[in-house]
């Protein structure tokens, strides 16, 4: 298996766990294809690479196109292979759909983009609800790490915005409706955002994920998420998920481009 579970706990409608990344061919599988597939935006640049080609140019402009297109600066920082990591993660294992990649959004190679990190739906039955999200990596050797904390940085604070900061919520769904509208995932906006303003506002899955290269302790989400319990009801959902990595963070990149950090 990809992962092995280190610990797992559960207080009221949020739950944390630590996930331990097992070496192999597995994992170096999933790093090349799933992972590398959301840190590049494959399908993304594929599409936008053959509208390009297949404008009408001249040899002398074909040529230029394909100066462009060899120009792309790849993506190497290890946050953004962290989150790349933990949208890949949700997917394959909790249900959650992205929609829309934000590798598109970015004006700027060396840009990061504002607003939550996770923004998509979550498969609950037969039916969405919404999935919102923070990501955050940390090498520090201090258990819980201090990404975990903070007024304004910190994941929990993160989180408990994404639950109640209406202004927040409404900049999000009006960022996704455009990314969704008259595709195969409009309905599932519908009906996320229907259960959304039907509950009181509270039918939505929460995601905290921290990325470490550290040894797995249930005291790095423990605390925070004893404290987000005391926040959240229910039909809200909240999970904190720990992902321990076999290699230093600043190695995650390469892994992600050869398959393992060797």
């Amino acid at each position: 298996m990809t992962w092995q579970t280190a610990y797992q706990s559960a207080q009221g409608c949020v739950s944390w766990q630590g996930e331990h990344a097992c070496e192999g061919d597995e994992l170096n599988g999933f790093l090349q294809e799933s992972v590398a597939a959301r840190l590049n935006d494959t399908e993304g640049g594929e599409a936008f690479n053959k509208y390009l080609r297949g404008l009408s140019l001249t040899g002398m402009g074909q040529g230029a196109l394909e100066e462009v297109l060899a120009a792309e600066v790849p993506e190497t920082r290890d946050w953004a292979a962290g989150e790349a990591l933990a949208e890949a993660v949700l997917e394959a294992h909790h249900d959650v759909v992205l929609p829309w990649n934000t590798e598109r959004d970015k004006r700027n190679p060396f840009a990061s983009l504002p607003g939550a990190d996770i923004v998509g739906f979550q498969r609950d039955g037969g039916t969405h609800r919404l999935a919102l999200g923070e990501v955050k990596c940390s090498s520090e050797a201090k258990s819980p790490p201090q990404v975990m904390s903070g007024r304004s940085g910190g994941l929990t604070h993160q989180i408990d915005n994404l639950a109640s900061n209406l202004g927040t919520i409404c900049q999000l769904l009006k960022w996704l409706l455009p990314r969704v509208k008259q595709t195969a995932l409009e309905p599932a906006f519908n009906a996320a955002c229907t259960r959304f303003f039907n509950s009181e506002l509270r039918d939505l899955a929460l995601f905290g994920i921290l990325v470490r290269d550290q040894e797995a302790r249930e005291s790095d989400l423990q605390a925070r998420g004893q404290q987000l319990a005391n926040r959240l009801q229910a039909p809200a959902s909240c999970r904190l998920i720990a992902l321990y990595l076999p290699w230093p963070i600043a190695q995650l990149p390469q892994a992600i481009s050869r398959g393992g950090a060797a």
